[in-house]
């Protein structure tokens, strides 16, 4: 499969949200075009992103209602490049879903993650695994036994604790808007011999429409 973006027609909507280990809130989202470059707060960003389609499909292949994980290490600006990736799969998936979200996710197909490829430089693997996505009220967690268990809540207003603090034209992922939230305590992952936890850390969440057209 693995389809050029040319000749493939593909289109998801669903959610996603995030952690990484920045101090609320993460500066990378505000600028990340020269001469304004953002640091990580740590240095380094170690983030997991979760997402959860409701509709989708790659040409004739339907993705409803699947689950990917991405996890990523940038060792500074995430303009300068160099980062290392892992990607997660729903287990559900059938092997033309399974190439179909890889390319997807891995932005062999352009759209939203073909513009962050070029700043890949090592991938550790792609994993068929069971992820099981949830949403509670404002919270969203996800969770892949032994691998990943993450959760993030909104950062209360200023204006009232069920306020959500919504920055727009801020996150390529979700141009529209995303909610400013924190990761929950035991927010963390470990594979491929590498482990990070994000408790307490910055976290984002929104609606996602991504497509190649």
């Amino acid at each position: 499969m693995m389809a050029e973006a040319s000749s493939s027609s593909w289109s998801i909507d669903g959610e996603y949200f995030e952690t990484c280990n920045c101090a609320v809130a993460c500066p990378c989202v505000f600028s990340n075009q020269p001469p304004l470059t953002s640091m990580p707060t740590e240095g380094e960003c170690l983030a997991g992103f979760a997402f959860h389609i409701n509709t989708g499909s790659f040409d004739d292949v339907t993705l409803d209602e699947l689950n990917v994980v991405l996890t990523t290490h940038i060792p500074g600006p995430m303009i300068e490049g160099n980062w290392t990736a892992a990607l997660y799969v729903d287990e559900r998936a059938d092997a033309q879903q399974l190439d179909a979200l890889t390319a997807v996710f891995t932005g062999q197909v352009g759209g939203i993650m073909g513009a962050f490829a070029p700043f890949i430089t090592n991938v550790l693997g792609v994993k068929s695994v069971p992820i099981h996505y949830a949403v509670t009220g404002k919270r969203r967690s996800v969770e892949i036994p032994e691998i990943i268990n993450m959760a993030v809540r909104p950062i209360p207003s200023a204006i009232g604790e069920d306020a959500e603090i919504v920055a727009i034209n801020a996150h390529p992922f979700a141009p529209e808007g995303v909610a400013m939230a924190m990761g929950e305590p035991g927010s963390s992952w470990s594979d491929y011999g590498r482990r990070w936890d994000n408790s307490g850390k910055n976290g984002h969440y929104a609606p996602i429409r991504w497509s190649n057209g």
